[in-house]
């Protein structure tokens, strides 16, 4: 089961209020482990989303897919005010491109 929490989407990041290093996981947001250093926390928190994985696959509870692995079609939806559609369409139109490919851009920027 190691290896599926090896795909998992892991974070260090430190943590001013503890005065040490925070350990996270993405699919598991209510999870995090703290340690002195950046390595200690990553190691930390890869043991516990491993035990958690182990545990829900025993209680036959569906685990989390890691993102790693999750399928993404490359469309969503967003939901803009209509003064900022008229802007980004006007922007779109003055560059001679579409305005999904404006809003492509501008969000990989």
């Amino acid at each position: 089961m190691a290896e599926k929490a090896d795909k998992y989407t892991y974070r260090v990041t430190w943590s001013e209020e503890d005065a040490e290093h925070v350990g996270l996981c993405v699919e598991f947001p209510s999870l995090s482990w703290l340690a002195a250093s950046p390595e200690a926390a990553l190691k930390g928190i890869r043991k516990l989303v491993a035990e958690v994985v182990f545990d829900m696959t025993e209680k036959g509870e569906q685990v989390p897919e890691p993102l790693s692995t999750k399928h993404f079609s490359g469309k969503f939806m967003v939901r803009v005010p209509p003064e900022v559609h008229r802007q980004l369409a006007m922007e779109a139109a003055e560059a001679h491109i579409s305005l999904n490919r404006l809003a492509s851009a501008k969000l990989s920027q």
